[in-house]
């Protein structure tokens, strides 16, 4: 299956980045979930969660964000966040 080339940035650090299978993200119209072929797009984050699985059942980050947006082009995905909680101890890359 083709894969999603990541990269989940905040102001100050990038937090994660790397290959993936999916991506769900809180946009302001509602949750966005991301795979390989998805049309292009550019989104407006909202307070929520980003989780980012590299494969089924089997999440590689999982972080509250404060907003920011998303932005699809390809495979790749780009997701700038104004602020973000620590991703838990199994995210990082």
């Amino acid at each position: 299956m083709a894969e999603l080339n990541v990269d989940l940035v905040a102001a100050d650090r990038k937090v994660w980045s790397g290959a993936a299978r999916e991506v769900s993200a809180p946009s302001a119209d509602g949750q966005i979930g991301i795979l390989a072929g998805h049309t292009p797009l550019l989104a407006v984050l909202r307070p929520g969660t980003v989780k980012v699985s590299t494969a089924p059942g089997q999440v590689a980050v999982e972080a509250r964000v404060t907003g920011g947006f998303v932005s699809v082009d390809g495979d790749v995905v780009t997701i700038v966040v104004d602020g973000i909680d620590e991703p838990s101890e199994a995210a990082h890359a």
